[in-house]
């Protein structure tokens, strides 16, 4: 009987022949060979090899992320921070209020150098073709949990109303696009606003949505985009900014605690959504039984606001933020737009008194979670507290109300920051605490720090 051998052993000489073919052609797509698209690059490579580049990439963000503790973070250099006009870590508690640059600094014309192959692009959201890109970026590359279990999840909606106050600017949506096939890799916005912080009224902008996408992690592009957003406001004469993160940067001027109202806690059970009241040895009939809410809501005359209201709702808040140290300052045109329902967005309840006078209110806003990597459910939805504002109901009794309401339009769950006077109704209604704390800070202003409960500004 003839071997086979030599003929298998052909057979293996031409498929490793195959192999090493194919796996030079994927090397040569990293070789230089002139101009190329920096993604261009990584698609090349096989899919597997791709999502092995995902999951370094998502490792190497969570190994740089931010410290979650003041001493922590005290440890740690800040050589960016330390360029700015922001309170330093370690100093110690000022007593003086005011900017921390007082001269007017001049101002650059020219936007600040990007890597090459990068440009800037001011991103006109009246464009329904620019909303879809950045909506496209923000939910690839956006904040998501670091155990990458969920990402935010922005609806068009969502980010025309959080993006477009009265008085926006197209100039302070600072995008950056890939210069050879102009894809938006990278996002910063600040929209007007007016804030009091304790007596002083400082008209400054909000600084939100700051994105990178994952492959350019590496190439320390946040910082350029926060230098070349502030380039853009201060050409506008604005030289203030308030802006929340979750990690400690220098320095906190306030910190609150995420705290959440189960809704559907089946749901958040099976989605592993973090709360303490269903931790420990929480079961899912215990849990239901704890959580389960009135069928309808119990104040009299409580109903949705409309634009009728703004006027009397204006009045309201004015008089209610008085009683604390860091607040928005809106006119009846911000308060129509931030508060006035929008289906998806924004929902906003109020009990009117005898004379028309808007006595209560209660505001919540919409935030949708896509939910990665679950073989069931594919979204989370999250009723964010804006305010609750009461003269004749008891405050646990309207959020109470407002939890019935939000779990008829299929809520998941109510979130609350511990400021303002949250912390009365929190043990009372059943909220655990989250594992996670929101850090409020101001751009070149120093002040003393303050209490959460101090605290009347909620960014969405």
């Amino acid at each position: 009987m003839e071997s086979s051998l030599p003929d298998k052993k052909l057979g293996e000489e031409n498929e490793s022949v195959q192999k090493t073919r194919k796996k030079k052609k994927s090397i040569d797509a990293w070789r230089p060979s002139g101009a190329k698209d920096p993604f261009a690059m990584l698609d090349a490579l096989p899919e597997e090899k791709q999502l092995e580049f995902q999951k370094a990439l998502h490792l190497f963000s969570m190994d740089k992320g931010l410290p979650t503790s003041l001493t922590e973070a005290s440890r740690l250099p800040h050589p960016f921070w330390d360029t700015q006009p922001v309170p330093k870590i370690g100093e110690d508690n000022p007593t003086t209020h005011g900017p921390i640059q007082v001269d007017t600094p001049s101002v650059r014309k020219e936007p600040f150098s990007l890597p090459q192959g990068f440009t800037w692009a001011s991103l006109d959201l009246r464009d329904p073709a620019v909303v879809r890109e950045l909506l496209s970026l923000l939910k690839e590359h956006y904040i998501e949990e670091d155990d990458n279990t969920t990402r935010l999840n922005f609806s068009p909606e969502y980010l025309l109303w959080a993006l477009c106050p009265p008085g926006w600017l197209p100039q302070w949506h600072c995008g950056v696009r890939v210069s050879a096939n102009q894809k938006l890799v990278g996002f910063i916005a600040a929209v007007p606003t007016t804030i009091r912080i304790y007596d002083t009224e400082k008209r400054m902008v909000k600084v939100n949505f700051l994105c990178v996408h994952k492959k350019l992690r590496s190439k320390r592009m946040t910082p350029v985009l926060i230098r070349e957003v502030t380039r853009q406001v201060n050409l506008q004469g604005v030289y203030q900014a308030v802006y929340t993160v979750s990690g400690v940067l220098p320095k906190p001027v306030a910190t609150c605690r995420y705290w959440h109202r189960p809704l559907n806690p089946r749901k958040l059970i099976d989605v592993s959504f973090t709360i303490s009241t269903l931790t420990g040895n929480m079961t899912l009939q215990r849990a239901l039984k704890l959580n389960r809410l009135p069928e309808e809501p119990k104040t009299a005359g409580l109903r949705a606001m409309t634009k009728y209201d703004v006027a009397g709702v204006h009045v309201l808040l004015q008089g209610y933020l008085k009683k604390f140290h860091l607040t928005p300052v809106m006119t009846q045109e911000e308060v129509e737009h931030w508060l006035v329902p929008r289906e998806n967005v924004v929902d906003t309840y109020l009990v009117e008194g005898s004379g028309g006078v808007v006595t209560d209110l209660v505001s919540f806003y919409t935030v949708e979670l896509k939910v990665l990597n679950h073989p069931v459910h594919k979204v989370l939805k999250a009723a964010q507290s804006v305010c609750c504002v009461t003269t004749s109901t008891p405050q646990a009794d309207l959020i109470e109300d407002a939890l019935v309401l939000a779990k008829s339009k299929a809520f998941d769950v109510f979130t609350v920051l511990d400021l303002m006077e949250n912390t009365t109704f929190l043990e009372k209604l059943k909220f655990g605490m989250g594992d996670k704390s929101l850090h409020y800070y101001l751009y070149n202003w120093r002040c003393p720090s303050m209490e959460m409960d101090k605290v009347g500004l909620v960014l969405p």
